[in-house]
C-alpha cells in the first residue's frame, strides 16, 4: 500500500461521456488499490466514477459537497462534507488534497487547476485543458498513478 492515506484529489466536469467515466474510474480505482484517500467534489460524472472506482478497490471516498446536504453526494461518497458554499467549496477540496489529478472538466474544474497550482499542489492532466504550464500532462491512468508515485511514493 504505497500510498497510504495519501489524499489525493480527483476533479472533472459534473457531466461525462462515457470515456471519461472510464478514466475515472480506472483512475480512482487505481489509486484506492493503492491505499489513497480519494477526494472528490462529492456530485456526478468523473466525481462519481472516480468515487465509485475507489471504492471498489476498498478505498475511502470523500466529497466535498457545494451544497447543504450529505444526501446530494453521489452514492459512493463514505464521508460527505457539507460545506453549502458552491463553487468556493474549491478551494477546500484542493487545499485539502497532496496531488490533483484532471481528468476532462469545464470551467469549474479550470478553477480548481489555478487554485492547485496558485497553492504549489501537483495537478496530473489526463484528457483534460491543454497547455497549461505546471500541468504534468499524461495519457493514461497507469501513467497518473506513476506520477502520484513521483510526487507522493
Amino acid at each position: 500500500m504505497g500510498l497510504k492515506n495519501r489524499r489525493i484529489a480527483i476533479i472533472g466536469a459534473g457531466i461525462a461521456n462515457e470515456e471519461l467515466q472510464n478514466l475515472a474510474y480506472k483512475v480512482g480505482y487505481s489509486l484506492g488499490k493503492e491505499g489513497a484517500i480519494i477526494l472528490t467534489g462529492g456530485l456526478g460524472g468523473v466525481m462519481e466514477a472516480a468515487s465509485r472506482g475507489a471504492k471498489e478497490a476498498g478505498a475511502i471516498t470523500v466529497g466535498i459537497l457545494p451544497g447543504a446536504k450529505a444526501e446530494e453526494a453521489n452514492p459512493y461518497i463514505l464521508i460527505p462534507i457539507v460545506t453549502d458554499m458552491g463553487h468556493a467549496r474549491n478551494v477546500i477540496l484542493v487545499r485539502s488534497a497532496e496531488v490533483v489529478v484532471s481528468i476532462g472538466g469545464g470551467y469549474g474544474t479550470l478553477s480548481e487547476i489555478a487554485l492547485a497550482l496558485k497553492m504549489w499542489k501537483p495537478v496530473i492532466g489526463l484528457k483534460t485543458w491543454e497547455n497549461i504550464p505546471g500541468v504534468y500532462y499524461v495519457q493514461t491512468p497507469e501513467e497518473v498513478l506513476s506520477k502520484v508515485f513521483e510526487f507522493l511514493g
